[in-house]
């Protein structure tokens, strides 16, 4: 059976429905758009496949029976739409239907399972991998839109025709937008521009991606893109004699060199040329560059003999010519581009490339399918097949640390950036990263276990700070260390998704564990309270682990160590649950057990025993991790009374007994108050504040510095504050010392020091 042959025995249903109710015009359009107008595009596939093509069709026709657009249009039109794009792409028969299928599931009550046993698993996969979360129930709008962005982007990752079908039916959706209200218009072109097209261009789809941001411009701001397009269309005018001029002297001047090629000028988007005046701080007058010429030869090599050509024909302009054969774009792309003076004086930029290389900047990683349909092979396919592989990965990676849709979204957001520097391995590997990258990035592209331990970075042989931003034809080395860990601080410069997503994993992992045994050693420190002794492992035996269950169950926690995390940090109060332990362990045991008796059977000393220290007050030596901080506001140092405040939520903030915060905070919420206590060998030094009052003149600055090196402390902070200078300044400084005895010795160096009028420890 040919093509066409079936086509007159598939007028949709619902297009013979709108024969009897819908406007002729409408119906016009819905005409125009039946299957007969797919089945033209379906000549690369086998009859067989056509026939599976049909099967959908008339599936999906019976599915959205009754159903109609905003513009009045049936709802078949739009699946036919989508199927007919994706047919321009030669995607193969199971995405074919797919598209035809692909809101069944989410508008019609359509079951999976129902299209596996129809269509088969792949297809069914495809058409799940589409379908939004809608039917879903989340908390906001955002928190739906995003875990329906992250399951379409996973679905992509696994399988790159899911993307591909969606950008055909959000490019159709924009087409048509139209029909709809002027705030649903401006929502869904912003979240077009925001992540569909970005997405397109990282997967090399340029044209799909050009058409997206001027449609989205478009209804986004309306007035400003009707301004430009008049503009340019002006422009348009006055410049096509010098558009011809060089058209003209271009092919003569290929013709002379025997060298085939074709050449065809292109326009700058109307959105494009507003990206750059709003970059540029220009007019539109100042924008010379509307119009530029694409060279297309038959191989490889022709390229640089054509660029070899043109700069004898017309001058380059010097720093505007760019190799992406030799490097390609992070999505593929390849081309020479050059930038050369015109006979009038004006900027004209040309793109010069292979056949195969056309296809792989027009179509990205479509052009795979193309090619495998048309049975090429080449560079430039290869190319195509292996395009955003990379990315595609780390849509895994990313997910495998991020379970939150939100900022899953945040991080692929942060990959979406079109601009890239090419940087080098010392062994010479090439890596594309976002412009502004910085050697944490570099470090985590290489590897993960790289990324966490990475200490320092050398550029170009040279030393330098990890937050250093890298530039094209850096060569970038990394050193690590087997016991560094990512710092918190990296996250406020690193700009790829894989390596922020990484850095918050760990920390999150970090974060937890020493949340969990905080959380032990507060619940075990109220179990002392009420007889108990917390046991280190968990529980085995039956009674006990019920016990447990039934105490995860009162506190709304999944099991022993989560409730621990939330003991530590202070969403639940340890004595309260300790007590409810305690009164579990009573019913079990038929009444509450005597706690002096308890005491002796748990604490007698035993041969092995840790001494019963080891079971009091928390201890701070200096080793905590982020489960426990030292205030900013009173700065404690060992030898200082110290009391505990367990937030909510928060980690464990540690305050002087004097601190006038710390007592606010006590009289506001005086269960949340912990006791604490130093250890007799703390393992670092700690930050004090210290206010200095020196009388000005030269080289007090150096005066002060050695007093306090003289003292065997260090300045870690210096603050001179505003002021205008006078006869005399106040110098705060945060000093690095051991304990509250070193610091008295660093005051009483100060206070002997020239120039120095009073000193004093700055307190909240």
């Amino acid at each position: 059976m040919g093509i066409r042959s079936f086509a007159a025995d598939l007028l949709p249903n619902a297009l013979q429905l709108a024969s009897r109710a819908a406007p002729t015009k409408v119906l016009e359009r819905s005409e125009a758009s039946s299957f007969a107008a797919l089945t033209d595009k379906l000549g690369y596939l086998g009859k067989a496949e056509i026939r599976q093509v049909r099967e959908a069709f008339k599936f999906a026709d019976e599915a959205h029976l009754g159903q109609y657009r905003a513009s009045g249009e049936p709802y078949i039109t739009h699946p036919i739409a989508v199927a007919g794009l994706c047919a321009d792409w030669k995607l193969d028969v199971q995405a074919i239907m797919a598209a035809l299928m692909h809101d069944t599931i989410e508008d019609r009550g359509v079951t999976k399972t129902e299209l596996i046993e129809r269509f088969g698993a792949p297809t069914a996969e495809l058409v799940d991998g589409l379908t939004k979360l809608d039917k879903l129930h989340f908390s906001t709008r955002e928190e739906g839109q995003a875990e329906s962005f992250r399951k379409m982007l996973l679905a992509m990752a696994r399988d790159v025709r899911v993307i591909l079908i969606k950008l055909a039916d959000r490019l159709h959706n924009m087409r048509t937008v139209g029909a709809m209200s002027a705030d649903k218009r401006t929502r869904i072109a912003r979240e077009t521009i925001d992540i569909y097209a970005p997405i397109a261009h990282r997967l090399g789809l340029n044209q799909i991606y050009r058409e997206l941001q001027e449609m989205s411009f478009a209804q986004i701001h309306p007035w400003r893109h009707a301004a430009l397009a008049k503009a340019v269309a002006r422009s348009r005018g006055t410049r096509r004699d010098i558009v011809e001029r060089v058209q003209t002297e271009v092919e003569k001047a290929f013709g002379t060199a025997k060298l085939k090629v074709q050449v065809s000028g292109r326009e700058k988007t109307v959105y494009s040329i507003f990206r750059k005046m709003k970059q540029k701080h220009s007019s539109f007058a100042n924008v010379s560059d509307l119009f530029g010429f694409r060279i297309v030869v038959a191989h490889l090599a022709d390229c640089y003999l054509a660029l070899g050509v043109l700069h004898q024909l017309y001058k380059p302009v010097p720093g505007r010519f760019k190799d992406y054969i030799a490097i390609p774009k992070a999505n593929g792309y390849q081309s020479l581009h050059t930038t050369l003076v015109s006979p009038l004086g004006t900027a004209i930029e040309f793109q010069i490339r292979t056949e195969p290389m056309d296809a792989v900047a027009e179509s990205g990683i479509a052009a795979h399918w193309m090619y495998k349909t048309g049975k090429r092979t080449s560079s430039g396919s290869e190319q195509a097949q292996n395009l955003g592989a990379g990315w595609l990965q780390s849509l895994i990676d990313i997910q495998d640390d991020t379970r939150d849709a939100a900022e899953f979204l945040e991080h692929v957001k942060i990959d979406l950036f079109p601009e890239a520097v090419y940087v080098f391995t010392p062994k010479s590997r090439i890596l594309a990263l976002p412009r502004g990258a910085t050697p944490v990035d570099f470090a985590y592209a290489i590897h993960s276990d790289v990324g966490d331990h990475c200490v320092a970075a050398s550029v170009n042989g040279e030393a330098v700070a990890l937050r250093t931003e890298l530039k094209s034809g850096d060569v970038v080395e990394i050193t690590t260390a087997p016991g560094a860990k990512p710092n918190p601080s990296w996250l406020n410069f690193v700009r790829t998704g894989r390596a922020r997503a990484k850095i918050r994993h760990h920390l999150k992992n970090m974060e937890h564990e020493e949340s969990r045994a905080l959380g032990e050693r507060l619940l075990g420190q109220a179990l002392r309270s009420e007889g108990l002794l917390l046991p280190s492992d968990e529980p085995t035996d039956e009674a006990a682990v019920a016990i447990w269950q039934q105490l995860t169950r009162w506190s709304g926690n999944r099991n022993r160590s989560e409730l621990m995390v939330d003991v530590g940090l202070g969403r639940k109060i340890a004595s309260i649950v300790a007590k409810r332990l305690a009164h579990l362990i009573g019913e079990h045991e038929g009444g509450r057990p005597d706690a002096v008796t308890l005491s002796r059977r748990h604490f007698a000393p035993h041969e092995g025993d840790e001494p019963a220290t080891s079971h009091g007050l928390v201890t701070i030596d200096g080793s905590e991790g982020a489960s426990i901080q030292l205030a900013a506001c009173c700065r404690p140092i060992p030898g200082d009374a110290i009391v505990g405040y367990l937030g909510r939520g928060e980690r464990l903030t540690v305050h002087t007994g004097e601190c006038t915060v710390g007592r606010r905070l006590y009289e506001r919420d005086r269960e949340r108050w912990l006791p604490v206590e130093w250890s007799e060998q703390p393992v670092r030094s700690f930050e004090s504040s210290v206010v200095v009052l020196v009388k000005n003149g030269k080289g007090v600055l150096a005066r002060v510095a050695a007093a306090v090196s003289g003292a065997e402390a260090d300045i870690t902070h210096l603050d001179m504050g505003d002021e205008p200078a006078s006869e005399s300044t106040e110098l705060r400084l945060l000093l690095s010392v051991r304990d509250r005895q070193h610091l008295a010795d660093v005051l009483r160096t100060l206070k002997r020091a020239p120039s120095v009028l009073r000193v004093a420890r700055h307190k909240a």
